[in-house]
């Protein structure tokens, strides 16, 4: 039963994940979501945070907001950890002076990928670039400061109808190319931002704990980037060539992990939630585009 709880503040709310919550908001009237990024709070001030929470009336924060361009992130790396981790640290301190709960995201890629099995939520973190690196500094501050009733959830290869994405730059490039490479040998889980938002949104009234706990959520199933691009074109019935290959033949300035499939039985368990194979939450993304 779903009580008291009405007030949401959901910020990063021009992200991906963000704009899924504003795409979803009619479907849960018993809540009122209230949308906010940097143009209208700034995180990274905790006077701001503490005024707009109590003023608004904040019942439960989801913070979406994130520094996500990984490799910006190794030359931007203060502007990274401003918004990945002292921006939690103010949320955490926020939500346990206000005593509502804060739902943080955060990310696969506060593992190094050097391993054959899906991570479980105490696997030992071992960042292996900056915006992973801050991101498990967010993770930390807000275990510290342990506000009750207070949860993280990591995801992974997150795409959605909004913001930039693997999905969307492959429907693009599809458009102006008879053939492409694509990376085999990076294998993990895509998440389909509505889905997340979706069980974040029901999952909120059954939160109840004296620490923060730590969650794992991607869809179902398992792929490399070459088998998710594949998918996509075979979804869209677009007729172009795609090749395999190593990520060493496409360098990028940030290290990626090469496996990060993420443990879910957790979360589904916690919470008795059911998610979706991936490739049935890619036909509704593509089917909104």
């Amino acid at each position: 039963m779903l009580i008291s709880m009405s007030n949401i503040l959901i910020t990063g709310s021009n992200g991906q994940l963000g704009s899924e919550f504003k795409t979803i908001a009619n479907e849960y009237s018993e809540f009122k979501l209230i949308f906010s990024n940097r143009s209208n709070l700034d995180i990274t001030d905790y006077i701001s945070v503490s005024n707009s929470i109590e003023k608004e009336n904040i019942e439960a924060i989801v913070n979406c907001a994130a520094y996500t361009a990984v490799d910006k992130a190794e030359d931007e790396n203060e502007l990274a950890d401003d918004i990945n981790h002292k921006a939690v640290d103010n949320l955490a301190k926020v939500a346990k002076k206000f005593n509502i709960k804060l739902i943080h995201i955060s990310t696969d890629y506060v593992f190094d990928g050097r391993t054959s099995k899906p991570y479980n939520e105490d696997h030992n973190t071992t960042p292996i670039n900056i915006y992973g690196q801050t991101k498990r500094n967010g993770e930390l501050s807000l275990i510290n400061v342990a506000p009750k009733n207070s949860i993280i959830i990591r995801t992974s290869w997150v795409y959605s109808s909004f913001g930039n994405n693997f999905v969307k730059t492959m429907l693009k490039l599809s458009n102006s190319r008879d053939a492409l490479n694509i990376i085999f040998d990076q294998i993990g889980s895509p998440t389909y931002a509505r889905d997340l938002a979706r069980h974040i949104l029901k999952i909120i009234p059954n939160i109840d704990t004296n620490k923060v706990d730590i969650y794992h959520y991607t869809n179902e199933g398992v792929c490399s980037w070459y088998d998710f691009a594949t998918a996509i074109f075979e979804i869209k019935q677009k007729t172009i060539k795609v090749s395999p290959i190593l990520a060493s033949q496409y360098p990028t300035k940030a290290n990626r992990p090469h496996y990060s499939v993420l443990n879910k039985t957790k979360i589904k368990t916690n919470f008795n939630i059911e998610i979706r194979h991936w490739r049935e939450a890619l036909k509704e993304c593509l089917s909104n585009l």
